[in-house]
């Protein structure tokens, strides 16, 4: 198993609606790479920002997706919420 953990920087101020909107659109166009298991939202506590927990089959699947052109149109419409650029940490 191959897990990406994604720190979100700080949403922008009336932009958490879109956000998690962008979040479960982004979730259905991801479950269909082959290799993908899940992906969840790990909501902020107290002010908090959010995370999310991604889990593949191997690294090579978590590749394809990101090499994906699908990924780089949803990584684009998330951008006007956030404050800067998400931060990924990849383990197994």
């Amino acid at each position: 198993m191959f897990i990406v953990i994604i720190s979100f920087p700080p949403i922008r101020t009336g932009k958490e609606s879109d956000f998690l909107q962008w979040f479960t659109s982004s979730n259905q166009l991801f479950s269909g790479f082959k290799g993908f298991i899940r992906r969840r939202l790990l909501e902020p506590v107290k002010g908090g920002i959010y995370a999310a927990v991604v889990e593949f089959e191997a690294q090579a699947a978590f590749e394809e997706v990101h090499a994906s052109p699908l990924h780089d149109v949803f990584g684009e419409k998330v951008t006007p919420c956030l404050s800067e650029n998400p931060h990924r940490l990849s383990t197994r």
